[in-house]
C-alpha cells in the first residue's frame, strides 16, 4: 500500500461539476473531470491534476524521435520543432491535445504548478459553502476560518491554536463565508528549494522567481529585484506578445469559419449530387427494367413465331409423308397382288398420283434455326431518355456469304498502310447489321511465311469490319480472312506490294518556257530545247512532246509515280 499523500491545496473530495469555464478560471481537470488537485501547467498551456499525469503511460523520447526526427506527436495539429535530445528522456502526451510533453528530471512533480487554477478551485469551493476544504495545518478537519496574514485555511481547533501563539496572535482571521465575493484568496507561493520562504524576488539572469535564501545562496551575484518592481517590464513583454498573438487567433477563427462554411457547402453539394445520382439511377433502373421487359416480350414473340413456323412445316411434312406412304403402299400392293388387268386398269390413277407427289417441293432443312443470341454490348436506342444496350439477334454469320471490299484489296505499297473492308452476311445474303463476330486475318509474305505482318481489325458494330496492315517490304503477300475459322469469299488471295511511291519533284507544265517564266537555264526531262540559248522546251520547238508533261521525268499522266533519272527539274 502506498503512503497516503497530503493534498497540496488543503482540500479533499470532489464537488459536483458545473459548467466548464474558459481558459481563465478553469476548476475541473479535463482528465478526471473533478476539481483540480495539485494542478500542473503543461507546455501546451493545458492544466491537469498531478495524479492524472502520473497515471499516463510515459515513453522514451529518444526511441520515438531518434537523432534527427520531428519531435511532434501524432495527432497534434500544431507542431513545435525542438532540438534533438542526446540524453535519454521520458515524455507523456497531453490528455487534451495529444501534444508531446518532455518531462524534466524531477518527473511530473517538477512541472510548473498552476497557481491560478488553485485560486479558482479555492473560489469554487467557497461558493459551495467550503465543502471539500480541509485545514492546511492538520489536514484533517473542515475549514472554518482563513488567516489573511498567513493565507492559510484553518479549522476551529487550529484557529484557536493560531491565536494562542505569540507570533500569530494578531493575525487577521476571516470567516469563509465573508470571502465569497473575493477574486483571489490563493495561498502564498513558497520556494521549492526553501519551503519556509515565500517567493518575493525575481532573478533577471535565471528568469525565475526566487526567495531571500536563494538570493544569498545560488543566486548570490545575480541581478535580483522584488517582483513588484519587475512585473511591469515582464508583464509588458507578455502583453506585447499577447497583442501579436490575438490577431492570429482572429485569423485562425476566420479560417476555421471558412473551413466550416466550405464543409457545410460541401455537405450541401454532396447531398444535391447524391439526390441527382438517386434520381438518375432510379430513372435508369426503370429504363433498364422496361428495356428488359421489352426484350423478354420480343424473345417470347420470336419463340411463338418460330414455333408456329416449325409446326406448320412439321404438319406439311407429315401430310406429305402420309400421302407418300399411302401412294407407295398402294402401288406396292398393286404390283405384288394385282392381276395384269387390274394393274392396267389402275395404272393411270397411280401414275398421276405418284407423279404429282414427286413434284411437290419441300425443304429438307428447318425453316428456322435455334441460333438466338443476346448481344449485351449492342446499342438498342433510347428508353425513357436513357441510352440502353442489349439486343436479341437471330442471324448467324455465314462465311460463304461474307465479301471483301476496298481499293487496296489486291495492291499495297511498302511502309504504307493498306486497308479493306469485310462485309459479314447471313445464309440469306443479308447484312448482319451488328458486330461481335470472331474475325481472323493473316497477311503473310510468300517468301517469308514465318514473318507475318501485324494486322488491325476494327469492328464497326454494323456488320462491317475494317482491316488494315502495313507491309515493310515489297513482294507478293498472301492474305487469309476467316470468320468462325472458315474462309470468306475470295480468301485466301494475293496482294502485290510495290515499292514506296515516289512523288514528282518537278512541275506538271505545258512547257519549260511558260512554267519558269522565260528562264534560259531551266531544263525539262522531255529533252526539248529552244533557240537563243534556252535549255528547256517550248511550244512548237525541237523535242517538245506536244502535250502537258512532268518536268522531272517527262511522264504525261499528272497523277503518276516519278521515274526521275537525274535531270535537273524546272
Amino acid at each position: 500500500m502506498s503512503e497516503k499523500r497530503k493534498p497540496l491545496l488543503g482540500f479533499m473530495g470532489k464537488l459536483p461539476s458545473g459548467p466548464a469555464l474558459g481558459n481563465s478560471g478553469k476548476t475541473h481537470c479535463p482528465s478526471c473531470m473533478g476539481l483540480f488537485q495539485a494542478p500542473r501547467l503543461l507546455p501546451c498551456l493545458h492544466t491537469v491534476c498531478t495524479t492524472c499525469l502520473e497515471q499516463l503511460e510515459p515513453f522514451s523520447v529518444v526511441d520515438i524521435r531518434g537523432g534527427d526526427s520531428d519531435t511532434s506527436s501524432e495527432g497534434s495539429l500544431f507542431q513545435e520543432l525542438k532540438p534533438p535530445c542526446l540524453q535519454p528522456q521520458t515524455g507523456i502526451l497531453c490528455p487534451v491535445c495529444d501534444a508531446q510533453v518532455d518531462l524534466p528530471m524531477g518527473g511530473v512533480k517538477a512541472l510548473t504548478i498552476d497557481h491560478l487554477a488553485m485560486n479558482d478551485v479555492m473560489l469554487e469551493s467557497l461558493r459551495g459553502e467550503g465543502q471539500g476544504l480541509v485545514c492546511d495545518l492538520c489536514s484533517d478537519r473542515d475549514v472554518e476560518k482563513r488567516c489573511q496574514t498567513c493565507k492559510a485555511n484553518l479549522c476551529h481547533f487550529c484557529c484557536q491554536a493560531h491565536r494562542r501563539q505569540k507570533k500569530t496572535t494578531y493575525h487577521t482571521m476571516v470567516d469563509l463565508k465573508d470571502l465569497k465575493g473575493c477574486s483571489r484568496i490563493g495561498k502564498a507561493i513558497l520556494c521549492p528549494a526553501h519551503p519556509a520562504e515565500e517567493l518575493r524576488l525575481f532573478c533577471e539572469l535565471c528568469d525565475q522567481p526566487v526567495c531571500r535564501d536563494c538570493v544569498v545562496g545560488a543566486h548570490r551575484e545575480h541581478p535580483c529585484d522584488f517582483t513588484s518592481n519587475v512585473i511591469h517590464k515582464h508583464g509588458d513583454s507578455v502583453r506585447e506578445l499577447l497583442r501579436d498573438t490575438q490577431p492570429r487567433v482572429e485569423a485562425l477563427e476566420e479560417a476555421l469559419a471558412q473551413v466550416k462554411g466550405t464543409n457545410s457547402a460541401l455537405q450541401q453539394r454532396v447531398e444535391a449530387v447524391a439526390a441527382d445520382i438517386r434520381t438518375f439511377s432510379e430513372g435508369y433502373i426503370k429504363a433498364i427494367e422496361e428495356h428488359r421487359d421489352r426484350l423478354l416480350k420480343q424473345l417470347e414473340d420470336l419463340r411463338l413465331q418460330q414455333e408456329n413456323s416449325l409446326q406448320l412445316q412439321k404438319a406439311q411434312l407429315e401430310q406429305l409423308l402420309a400421302d407418300m406412304r399411302t401412294g407407295v403402299e398402294f402401288t406396292e400392293h398393286l404390283l405384288t397382288s394385282g392381276t395384269d388387268l387390274e394393274i392396267l386398269i389402275t395404272k393411270g390413277v397411280v401414275v398421276e398420283r405418284l407423279t404429282k407427289l414427286n413434284q411437290v417441293e419441300y425443304s429438307a432443312r428447318p425453316r428456322v434455326n435455334d441460333k438466338i443470341c443476346f448481344s449485351p454490348q449492342e446499342k438498342a436506342g433510347r428508353c425513357r431518355g436513357y441510352e440502353v444496350y442489349g439486343a436479341i439477334n437471330t442471324k448467324e454469320v455465314d462465311p460463304a456469304q461474307c465479301v471483301l471490299q476496298g481499293k487496296d484489296l489486291h495492291r499495297a505499297r511498302e511502309r504504307q498502310t493498306a486497308s479493306f473492308t469485310l462485309l459479314c452476311k447471313d445464309a440469306a445474303g443479308e447484312s448482319m447489321g451488328r458486330g461481335g463476330d470472331n474475325i481472323q486475318v493473316a497477311v503473310v509474305p510468300k517468301d517469308k511465311k514465318d514473318s507475318p505482318v501485324r494486322t488491325m481489325v476494327q469492328d464497326n458494330k454494323d456488320g462491317t469490319y475494317g482491316v488494315s496492315y502495313t507491309p515493310k517490304e515489297p513482294g507478293i503477300y498472301k492474305v487469309l480472312v476467316c470468320v468462325k475459322e472458315q474462309h470468306v469469299q475470295g480468301s485466301p488471295f494475293t496482294v502485290t506490294v510495290r515499292k514506296r511511291h515516289h512523288p514528282h519533284p518537278g512541275v506538271f507544265h505545258c512547257c519549260t518556257f511558260c512554267s519558269s517564266g522565260g528562264q534560259k537555264t531551266a531544263r525539262c526531262a522531255c529533252g526539248g530545247t529552244m533557240p537563243g540559248g534556252y535549255l528547256g522546251c517550248g511550244h512548237g520547238h525541237k523535242g517538245h512532246p506536244g502535250r502537258p508533261h512532268w518536268s522531272c521525268c517527262g511522264k504525261f499522266t499528272e497523277k503518276s509515280e516519278c521515274t526521275w533519272t537525274g535531270l535537273d527539274a524546272a
